[in-house]
């Protein structure tokens, strides 16, 4: 795993982590990444301070790494927890749920960069999740 500071063509700065570099510039390319503040899609590296270890080339041991990352995916389970997954339904559910016409429920899933433009252009406050969510039904 990478992880890159990208900045939108509306100068904000958000990082965001890749596979490989390869994967992320697969991803620019197929227009998929999306500025999480303003939905920009003309995303581009930032500058970035390397990561230079205090002393030697220090790595954090296994074990920290294990408490880390499970320290992020209870940070993840704790902002998802009382919302319902509603996966590609999410444009529709929200637009309802603002509308009056669903009563109202927190809720996440999965929209298109246009789903959510419109949600935003149409006053539905809708937000992006900052970790990545993986679908319970592909949850390990």
């Amino acid at each position: 795993m990478i992880v890159f500071d990208l900045r939108c063509g509306d100068g904000h700065v958000f990082e965001a982590w890749f596979a490989s570099g390869a994967a992320y510039d697969e991803q620019r390319t197929a227009k998929l990444l999306a500025c999480p503040i303003c939905g920009a899609d003309d995303i581009n590296k930032a500058v970035m301070a390397p990561a230079v270890p205090t002393k030697g080339n220090r790595q954090p041991s296994p074990a920290a790494m294990k408490q880390m990352i499970g320290a992020l995916a209870a940070a993840q389970a704790k902002v998802l927890s009382g919302s319902e997954w509603v996966g590609s339904g999410f444009a529709s559910r929200a637009r309802a749920m603002h509308a009056g016409d669903e009563p109202h429920a927190t809720i996440h899933g999965q929209a298109t960069r246009e789903e959510a433009r419109a949600l935003i252009d149409d006053g539905v406050p809708v937000a992006p999740l900052p970790l990545p969510v993986v679908p319970p039904k592909q949850v390990n």
